[in-house]
């Protein structure tokens, strides 16, 4: 048997990387194998990067290891798991099976090459997850096998974290407390024994990224930004718990590195900065809750700007399905820019300039035209426009038949996707009916309509719904001279996004109109 090695992500960079100050890069990883010491300092970078969902780094760095070790079942352990993105409900099961026959044709094949029984139990585990079976059914059995190798192995820290990550991936249709609070429990013991592993601290933020939970993980998203400076990833993760605190200049902070971290790499592989996706869209909405007006369109311009080129003729590379890509399809980037353009537009409140009258690219882009159409009816009810908002509310409910017969096209896996958008179209109809002067049927209307979006299950980030119900509500309710009911229905739409600027200004001038009424 080979020899057995107990090597930590410090110690094998500094011994065998020249650039042993990269050790302190990505977080500390140590990993019982027995693969040769040849192969570790990338195994072990592999791994970190596996745990700070940098999968494509993380898959070169496996790739790299096989080459040293071309029977290092690990290696190709690891890189099939950068198929699964659990926390994204994506995964890619033809990649995953790919690269575990190029270990070796069959599972008894592959288990031969493993040196020891927890080995043999990771790689039992991938012929689960990437086995036979719906994905709902393959991720309730992938949890079971990493509870056994969790139990039977308690002193390994990786089990913990990765039997932590499954259980967060069996929440297919959207959080739900319990499963989250079983997650955090299997992280919190282990915790104080590894405050510096970057899944550990990763996936606590994961459990904690609510509203209600996020007090609980600022230890976490503190440490986090510490121990991966290098990882693009980890420091935009720290932002979701500033988000749901409601701390703007901290989720400024952190997607302002994660973009710096990002672009670097980016100009190292010849590419030009990012302008669109998923960290720049997260700063964009910070700079709005800041009132940095201004800071925020430009970024909306850079976006569009990005979609002009990726659109062109000679730029139509597909790109990487992966959120933490260096390449975004065109697609993938019509749809940041749709969603950066309704969010300045709708939190700006600037319904009638020049972003408003813009358009799509010529393209099939179902998901993003809804957007644009959404937010095009909302800003022409909000100036009086009701030829043209009953115009793009039709136009929105016909990109909407087009999204849902699409089935799950989309950037990433979202399973509330078809109640969200089927409350932005009737989101839209009661404020048509509340602009036709019918107020409390409008009122009534909202509030069935905040009852179903306070149902959907909590997610991190801004609000799915561009603009949530409950403000929408108690804004009408204001228009109304109701003031103490629009207070209401703003202290809950602040309760589901703390902090949010536009409610609570709303909620100011609710509460002045109170003392002016005593």
């Amino acid at each position: 048997m080979k020899p057995i090695l107990r090597i930590s992500f410090f110690t094998a960079l500094l011994f065998l990387c020249p650039a042993a100050a990269l050790a302190q890069a990505y977080g500390e990883v140590a990993f019982v194998n027995s693969g040769p010491a040849a192969a570790q300092a990338d195994f072990l970078l592999g791994l970190a990067q596996l745990h700070n969902f940098e999968y494509d780094d993380a898959a070169e760095h496996f790739r790299k290891a096989q080459q040293l070790a071309p029977d290092f079942a690990l290696a190709f352990w690891g890189e099939a798991m950068t198929k699964n993105h659990a926390l994204w409900h994506e995964e890619d099961v033809a990649a995953a099976r790919a690269i575990l026959k190029r270990l070796g044709l069959t599972p008894e094949a592959r288990l031969g090459k493993a040196g020891t029984e927890r080995e043999k139990l990771y790689l039992q585990s991938l012929e689960v997850l990437f086995g036979e079976g719906t994905k709902e059914e393959r991720d309730r059995r992938y949890e079971s096998v990493l509870a056994e190798i969790h139990r039977k192995f308690p002193d390994d820290v990786d089990a913990a974290a990765f039997y932590a990550l499954a259980i967060l991936g069996t929440a297919e249709h959207g959080r739900d407390f319990a499963t989250y609070m079983r997650a955090a429990a299997v992280l919190e013991e282990i915790f104080p024994q590894h405050p510096r592993h970057p899944g550990v601290v990763h996936y606590l933020i994961h459990s904690y990224d609510d509203s209600i939970h996020a007090p609980l993980g600022l230890r976490a998203a503190r440490i986090y930004a510490k121990i991966a400076p290098q990882a693009g990833h980890a420091q935009h993760m720290t932002s979701h718990i500033f988000l749901a605190l409601g701390m703007w200049d901290d989720e400024v902070k952190a997607n302002e590195t994660a973009i710096a971290v990002g672009n670097r790499l980016r100009e190292k592989a010849g590419r030009p900065p990012g302008l669109c996706g998923h960290y720049n869209e997260w700063l964009e909405y910070g700079y709005m809750q800041q009132g940095r007006v201004a800071d925020a369109r430009r970024m909306v311009e850079g976006c569009r700007q990005a979609v002009e080129r990726a659109v062109a003729p000679h730029d139509m590379a597909p790109g990487n399905k992966a959120m933490g890509s260096m390449v975004m399809s065109p697609n993938m980037l019509v749809e940041s820019y749709a969603d950066m353009r309704a969010n300045f537009i709708i939190d700006a409140q600037l319904w009638n300039e020049d972003m408003v009258r813009s358009i799509l690219p010529a393209g099939d882009y179902p998901m993003a035209q809804l957007t644009f159409d959404y937010t095009n009816a909302l800003a022409a009810i909000r100036r009086g426009d009701l030829p043209g908002a009953r115009i793009a509310i039709s136009k929105a409910e016909s990109d909407r038949q087009q999204v849902l017969a699409r089935g799950t096209e989309q950037r990433y896996a979202d399973p509330r996707r078809d109640q969200r958008l089927a409350i932005l179209i009737e989101q839209l109809r009661a404020l048509l009916t509340g602009a036709e002067g019918k107020g409390e049927e409008a009122v009534t209307e909202l509030k069935r309509i905040a009852a179903k979006e306070d149902a959907m299950s909590v997610e991190f980030g801004p609000p799915a719904i561009y603009k949530p119900t409950n403000e929408l509500l108690g804004e009408l309710l204001l228009e109304l001279g109701r003031s103490a009911e629009a207070r209401d229905a703003f202290q809950v739409a602040l309760g589901r996004a703390p902090g949010r600027r536009s409610v609570v200004q709303a909620l100011a001038r609710a509460d002045n109109k109170m003392m002016g009424a005593k």
